[in-house]
């Protein structure tokens, strides 16, 4: 039986070509759904598979000959490409150089993001890993400032009507059931932002996205695995960031458009296909500030195995 997506519920097909094949067993050491197995010295498909071939597409990519193709669940020959040399890829030097030097943008030029740019950063989006293929990662594209004040307005209006959520006599209440971390929570965090984004708006300053150039909102479908939007919005920010836009990654309005009903006519409104377990906004434009100095992080602990 095929592992269902939002896309498809269809296992893929693989197709090997026995003229072609000279039995080097590639495809099937980086086959692990065990998909192909090596008979009479030629790659073959396996009657034993553990779900079916997913179209991660290792084994097409792999094999030498080209003796190997898939079709279904969203892949075809026509996916394939050349890759690059590696002396034509970035180094870590280089790499950790642009992840030292990006922090989180929130002032902007009053210019516009170019269209070639987003397409870049969406292209770059898509090469994010996923748990499972194809990817259930929905992306909502703002291209311009005056789309990204437009939700901000709507998320601010949708807020006037959560405030009771956020109420002393409602966490008071719910205290009991979810516990000491969930109450510091929503009244250290949610609380303020609710009041902050609501006051501010009527201020007219957009604190809710800060009227960016262009924003992303990544989101999964049901069946997705929760941490691929947050991937593939980690690539969209540092690809950003390689094209000389400053980002800021923005969670708070993920969690507070996912359930009821007053969430979901405000997700149709603003062509927002599902709910999602996870979800992140990526912010962006030309910096209008420039930092001078870069600031060491941490983890909570490393570990090593024992």
């Amino acid at each position: 039986m095929a592992i269902p997506t939002s896309r498809t519920s269809e296992n893929a097909i693989i197709t090997v070509d026995t003229t072609l094949c000279k039995g080097c067993a590639l495809c099937i050491e980086v086959c692990k759904d065990f998909s192909l197995v090596l008979k009479d010295k030629k790659a073959c498909v396996s009657d034993n598979p553990v779900f079916g071939c997913m179209a991660c597409g290792h084994c097409m990519a792999i094999c030498p000959e080209g003796a190997i193709k898939i079709s279904g669940r969203c892949m075809s020959t026509d996916d394939l490409f050349d890759l690059c040399d590696a002396k034509n890829a970035a180094g870590f030097d280089s790499l950790f150089g642009l992840l030292q030097k990006r922090r989180s943008i929130r002032e902007f030029r009053d210019i516009p993001v170019e269209k070639e740019i987003i397409e870049k950063v969406l292209s770059a989006a898509k090469t994010a890993p996923m748990g499972l293929p194809p990817s259930d990662v929905n992306v909502l594209v703002f291209d311009s400032k005056e789309k990204i004040r437009a939700f901000a307005e709507d998320f601010c209006r949708y807020l006037e009507g959560m405030k009771w959520l956020v109420s002393d006599w409602f966490l008071n209440i719910m205290k009991p059931f979810w516990g000491k971390e969930n109450d510091e929570l929503f009244r250290g965090f949610v609380k303020p932002c609710i009041e902050i984004y609501t006051e501010k708006m009527k201020q007219g300053v957009n604190v809710v996205n800060y009227d960016a150039p262009a924003a992303m909102y990544f989101y999964g479908s049901q069946y997705c695995d929760p941490a691929d939007p947050i991937v593939a919005a980690t690539y969209a920010m540092i690809a950003a960031e390689s094209l000389g836009l400053g980002t800021c990654m923005l969670g708070a309005v993920h969690p507070m458009i996912q359930n009821g009903r007053r969430a979901a006519k405000f997700r149709k409104r603003n062509g927002i296909r599902s709910k999602s377990r996870e979800g992140l906004f990526v912010i962006m434009g030309y910096p209008s500030v420039k930092y001078r100095k870069g600031i060491k992080r941490s983890f909570a602990n490393i570990d090593f195995a024992k």
